[in-house]
């Protein structure tokens, strides 16, 4: 009989604690638990980066002859970006910053139009108006101001910076050393600039369905915000409440020393 007790109360332990690790607010992609492998859903249409008005670009345009593009090129500069974080000790082309209209004043090519283009559209342009001067030219066209905004409930809140195009919030979340244990997993908010509006959108990190989300890319300026949850908010309450007492009994016995100072002055 012992035995039997002893048995079922191990395999009650055990069920307990699976159901725990389940049920775990700290974990990500819960409906993934039970399969050890499968796919994983896309998110449909194209997430490419579309440049917009006050982005910064770099466009390089070379061929087999150097000489030939030279012109074609921002003379060099050091710094060579308004970013801190391009500076360098080696001089780099200048950049080139879209103005309100989404133009840009490419040398000899003039004015073109970037604005609600891909960066492989507008090289491959810029390519095809080079191509009518110069054989075989290459143009390349990088986003410099590809940054991200994150804040909340993070290890390390900052601004990101998007090594490459497709960059998602799970980059920028792991750039931030990860969500807190206080970080609600469900509730993590991408707030972006679309056509002069600013919207949120939000994004559930325990489901695997996010990753056919098309706000699980991330766009130049965008903010990603993770929410916190209860517990966080219960201790700030707690400690605020605490350190107002603190405050109120540090003036409380401060007045009264001052008041027992002078009833002893006035004594003698």
């Amino acid at each position: 009989m012992k035995s039997r007790l002893v048995i079922m109360l191990v395999a009650s332990v055990m069920l307990f604690s699976c159901n725990t690790a389940k049920d775990n607010g700290l974990a990500y992609f819960h409906n993934l638990a039970d399969t050890p492998n499968g796919p994983l859903p896309n998110a449909q249409g194209s997430y490419a980066i579309v440049i917009q008005p006050n982005d910064e670009l770099i466009v390089t345009v070379t061929s087999a002859v150097p000489e030939a593009t030279a012109a074609y090129n921002l003379p060099l500069e050091n710094p060579a970006t308004r970013s801190a974080w391009r500076m360098s000790t080696q001089p780099r082309t200048q950049t080139y910053i879209v103005d309100n209209q989404g133009d840009i004043m490419l040398p000899i090519l003039g004015r073109i139009h970037v604005g609600g283009k891909t960066t492989e559209q507008i090289a491959n342009e810029v390519t095809a108006m080079v191509a009518k001067d110069v054989k075989d030219p290459y143009v390349k066209v990088e986003i410099v101001n590809f940054t991200i905004d994150v804040m909340g409930e993070v290890r390390t809140p900052q601004r990101v910076v998007a090594e490459r195009q497709h960059f998602t919030v799970l980059d920028a979340l792991a750039a931030c050393n990860d969500l807190t244990e206080y970080g609600k997993r469900d509730r993590v908010y991408v707030i972006r600039n679309e056509n002069g509006e600013r919207t949120y959108h939000r994004l559930d990190l325990t489901s695997s369905e996010v990753f056919s989300n098309p706000y699980f890319y991330l766009r130049q300026n965008d903010v990603v915000y993770v929410e916190p949850n209860q517990i966080r908010i219960d201790n700030s309450k707690y400690n605020q409440n605490n350190a107002f007492k603190l405050s109120v009994i540090s003036t409380i016995v401060s007045s009264v020393s001052v008041i027992a100072s002078l009833i002893i002055a006035l004594t003698r």
